[in-house]
């Protein structure tokens, strides 16, 4: 089990700009003695193409959690060597859920399917888990909703990390497949490129086919 690596006030050489924006929660939890805090976060909600996939993070008290920080919020280089540091430092696990189980659920279901089953997938069961968004896990009683937690926790932080930087990737390997969609460059999201090539081209095989956008095409 990943544990309390050092006392948490040594800190003090970790970059004021990449600390999370609200360090409390998980010291507070510490302090009320809960032993093992598990942070989840999902990528690929949005986009009309591609899987969702969800993560989930164990806390450790170590300088590569403090120095997560939302997802959405920093570079590509700075996730990918941020990626590099929890896969060395931390305890995770990730789920990919294709667009075929989007389609059949519903992208809200398959979301929270594919953080739950992360945490599942962890070598130790958490005493708390902390849920971005306002949505608990189902099946697990010890989670909790946390509005923007990605910004606000540095275990969801890292979860969102472990699971942008899988999905991105991902979605490169798919563009490779299917050249025409430029999925290097939007990774499935609406924007007008993408949009341009299914009306060209029509939904492929990874297309969300219950999604506006796409669903008019296919119908």
């Amino acid at each position: 089990m990943y544990g309390l690596c050092r006392d948490m006030k040594q800190r003090s050489n970790i970059s004021t700009e990449m600390q999370p924006a609200d360090i409390a929660i998980e010291r507070e939890l510490i302090a009320n003695g809960f032993a093992v805090i598990c942070g989840c976060d999902e990528a690929g909600r949005g986009p009309l193409a591609g899987p969702v996939v969800g993560a989930a993070v164990l806390f450790t008290d170590c300088d590569t959690l403090w120095s997560c920080r939302d997802s959405k919020a920093i570079s590509e280089s700075v996730r990918e060597s941020l990626f590099s540091k929890i896969s060395t430092d931390l305890e995770f696990a990730f789920t990919v859920v294709d667009a075929e189980r989007i389609d059949e659920v519903n992208i809200r279901v398959a979301s929270l399917e594919a953080m739950e089953t992360s945490v599942r997938k962890l070598g130790t069961s958490p005493n708390v888990i902390y849920v971005d968004g306002r949505d608990r896990l189902p099946g697990l009683v010890q989670s909790r909703a946390l509005i923007k937690g990605d910004a606000r926790m540095a275990t969801i932080s890292a979860a969102s990390i472990v699971a942008k930087v899988t999905r991105d990737r991902l979605m490169r390997e798919f563009a490779e497949q299917y050249p025409e969609y430029g999925f290097e460059k939007h990774f499935g999201y609406p924007t007008a490129e993408h949009r341009a090539a299914l009306t060209k081209y029509g939904p492929c095989p990874i297309h969300r086919k219950t999604f506006r956008g796409v669903r008019e095409l296919v119908e």
